[in-house]
């Protein structure tokens, strides 16, 4: 999956929430990247603002090294907010990570050629907010934390949902359409990136591959996304859940966000605890 010509796509394709998992997959296969309405609903965005909010105020803007200038950053939002139960299952989200990180990888053990399938686990989740003034973010792409080539497997799947409302002017995402089937020779250039409008509640899904970036916030008005991102199981997280969100506070949450916090062995033996799943942990109140 590689084409260094310029991109054909100049639009991105926004979808309803009801629309069909099959068809939020083929539009990312196509472009890379989709945007969804109504991804969460208003009491869930008014909760995580609830939750979110006064520590997010609370945040010093970047000095321009790790974090922009004029731009804040909340992270470990898992620890933060319950309400983030609602987006990590959300089915778009769950739908295209699975779809494109769980594939499965054979191999030879012996005589026997045996089928493995990577787990996925929470690689990010953080409150990115913007403020009037900032300069455009430089487009990139996600998976160079994981220090990929192109073209090659995924390795994220990520998702910014818009806790404001996301316009051209005040530093909507922008994206290059297509950019996921480049090799690493084809550079992005400002002029091929399509801003990802969008109202509130509504969500940008995106793969590791395709390149983006924040646009220039030319409004009098802060611009907040919220960011998580779902990795193989396999790889590093880029924020470290283990560290970043206490035990008690995990062992509150059910198995299926524990697993995917990354209390789940990879096959065929990546993250394992006294030799078995790391859900043993959890469940003999050890640690």
């Amino acid at each position: 999956m590689t084409d260094s010509t310029p991109t054909t796509l100049t639009t991105l394709t926004t979808l309803p929430a009801s629309a069909a998992i099959e068809e939020t997959i083929a539009v990312v296969e196509a472009a890379g990247a989709v945007i969804i309405e109504d991804f969460i609903d208003s009491a869930t965005l008014d909760g995580l603002w609830e939750d979110l909010g006064p520590a997010l105020a609370g945040q010093a803007d970047g000095d321009g090294r790790l974090v922009g200038e004029k731009t804040r950053i909340l992270p470990g939002l898992v620890r933060r907010s319950a309400r983030s139960v609602t987006v990590m299952r959300q089915p778009h989200l769950l739908g295209l990570a699975r779809h494109f990180l769980q594939r499965p990888v054979r191999a030879w053990l012996g005589e026997q050629r045996i089928e493995f399938v990577p787990t996925i686990q929470l690689g990010i989740s953080r409150a990115i907010q913007i403020q009037p003034g900032v300069a455009p973010q430089g487009l990139h792409r996600d998976d160079t934390a994981h220090l990929r080539t192109h073209p090659g497997p995924e390795s994220r799947v990520q998702v910014m949902v818009a806790a404001s409302e996301f316009t051209a002017r005040n530093g909507a995402t922008r994206v290059i359409p297509g950019s996921h089937r480049w090799d690493d020779e084809r550079g992005p250039r400002d002029d091929e990136a399509v801003p990802a409008e969008m109202r509130a509640g509504s969500a940008l899904l995106w793969l590791g591959s395709t390149y983006h970036g924040a646009g220039a916030n030319t409004s009098g008005e802060p611009r907040t996304g919220l960011s998580y991102a779902y990795d193989l199981g396999n790889l590093r997280q880029e924020e470290n859940q283990y560290l970043s969100i206490p035990l008690d506070v995990v062992r509150g949450y059910p198995e299926d966000i524990q697993r995917l916090l990354g209390y789940e062995a990879c096959p065929p033996m990546c993250g394992l605890y006294e030799l078995s799943d790391p859900m043993l942990l959890l469940r003999d109140g050890q640690g």
